[in-house]
C-alpha cells in the first residue's frame, strides 16, 4: 500500500505539470521528425561548374544528377571561391583540372569519384591522372575539420545555456532576484549586471574551448584566432541571454533540461553538422532562424576558408541582434517578479 501511495503522489504530481507532460510527448516527437527530414532526404547533387569541357563529357556528368552550370575562367573562379559551387572544371590538352572548393571532404570524393564516372562512360579517360587542386582545405582532410568549427559553437551554446538557465533560475528561487528587485534598481540594470557577471565566465570558457580545439585536438585553422574567439564569445552571449530568458518560465531545474529538445537540439540538425541541401528547401529556411547556424557559418569561414572579418560580418551582425533582442526579452520578462 505504501508503494502505492508514493506511485499515485508521483502521478498526480505529474498531472498538474502538463509542461512536463507536454514535453515528454511533443520533444521527441519535434526531434524524431526533423531526423526524418534529415536522413530521408535525396542524396547530394554536386554542383559542378564547367568552363572548357567536351559536350560528351558534361552530358554524362548531368545524366548523374550533377547540377552543371557554364562559366568563363574570371566568373567560375569567382562562384568557387564564394563557396556557391563544390568544384570547377576546365579541360587543357585534354586533361581535366578539377579545382575544388575543399571545405568539405564529402562533397569533395563526391565530385572525384562523378567525374571519374562522367570520364569513363564518355570515354574520355585521359592518360594521365587528373590534375586536382583544392581552394581550400586539402586532400587528405579529415572529416573532424570539417565538423569541427560546428562542434566548438555547439558545445560553447549548450553549455552556456544549461549553465546561465540553471544558475538565473536559483537566483529566483532562493530569493536572491526578488530582493534585487526591491531596491530602486532598473530592471534594465539588473539584467545587464547579470549578463555581465555571467558573461566574464563565459568569455573565460569560450577562450579556453577555441584554444584547446585548435592546438590541442589540433583542428585545422587558416584564418585568425581572434576572430575565431569573437565568434565564440558572441554564441555565448546568446546563449547566456536565451538560457536566462528560457529560465523566466522555468519553476525548476528540471524545467530548464526539459526546454534543451526544443532549444538546443534542433540547432544542431541546422547547424551544418548535417547536409541541408539534400533538405527540402522550404525546411532549409528554418535554419536561418537558428543562432548556431551563424555561429557555424562565420568559424568555417575562419578556420577553414581563412576569411577575414569583412567575411564574418554579417553572420556577427546577426547574433548581436538575436543578444539585443533576448536582453530586452530578458528585462520584460522581469516585470513580473517584480512586486512593488
Amino acid at each position: 500500500m505504501r508503494i502505492k501511495a508514493i506511485m499515485i503522489r508521483i502521478l498526480l504530481q505529474l498531472a498538474h505539470d502538463k509542461r512536463t507532460i507536454g514535453l515528454m510527448i511533443l520533444a521527441p516527437i519535434l526531434v524524431l521528425t526533423l531526423m526524418s527530414f534529415i536522413f530521408d532526404g535525396s542524396n547530394y547533387h554536386p554542383k559542378i561548374g564547367i568552363i572548357n569541357a567536351p559536350l560528351n563529357f558534361v552530358n554524362k556528368l548531368e545524366d548523374n544528377d550533377a547540377k552543371v552550370i557554364r562559366y568563363t575562367e574570371n566568373d567560375g573562379y569567382l562562384i568557387l571561391k564564394s563557396s556557391e559551387i563544390d568544384a570547377l572544371i576546365n579541360f587543357e590538352g585534354g586533361i581535366p583540372k578539377i579545382a575544388l572548393e575543399g571545405s568539405d571532404p564529402s562533397k569533395n570524393q563526391a565530385v572525384i569519384n562523378l567525374t571519374q564516372k562522367a570520364l569513363s562512360l564518355s570515354g574520355l579517360t585521359p592518360t594521365v591522372k587528373p590534375d586536382i587542386t583544392y581552394l581550400y582545405g586539402y586532400e587528405d582532410m579529415a572529416s573532424f575539420d570539417n565538423f569541427g568549427p560546428i562542434l566548438i559553437g555547439f558545445f560553447v551554446f549548450f553549455f552556456v545555456f544549461l549553465i546561465a538557465g540553471v544558475a538565473f533560475l536559483k537566483e529566483r528561487t532562493t530569493g536572491t532576484l526578488e530582493r534585487i528587485l526591491a531596491t530602486p534598481l532598473r530592471r534594465w540594470e539588473i539584467v545587464i549586471g547579470y549578463l555581465l557577471g555571467f558573461g566574464v565566465f563565459t568569455i573565460i570558457q569560450s577562450a579556453l574551448i577555441a584554444w584547446f580545439s585548435i592546438n590541442i585536438l589540433d583542428i585545422m585553422m587558416i584564418g585568425s584566432f581572434y576572430l575565431v574567439l569573437f565568434i565564440t564569445i558572441l554564441t555565448a552571449l546568446v546563449a547566456l541571454t536565451i538560457g536566462t530568458f528560457i529560465s523566466a518560465f522555468a519553476n525548476n531545474e528540471l524545467q530548464v533540461i526539459q526546454f534543451i529538445p526544443i532549444i538546443v537540439v534542433p540547432q544542431i540538425f541546422f547547424s551544418g553538422l548535417f547536409d541541408l541541401s539534400t533538405m527540402p528547401p522550404w525546411l532549409q529556411s528554418f535554419g536561418h532562424f537558428m543562432p548556431l547556424w551563424y555561429s557555424a557559418d562565420a568559424l568555417r569561414n575562419i578556420m577553414i576558408r581563412g576569411k577575414g572579418f569583412s567575411d564574418i560580418l554579417f553572420d556577427a551582425f546577426i547574433l548581436i541582434l538575436i543578444c539585443i533582442i533576448f536582453t530586452i526579452a530578458n528585462i520584460l520578462a522581469l516585470k513580473k517578479y517584480r512586486k512593488i
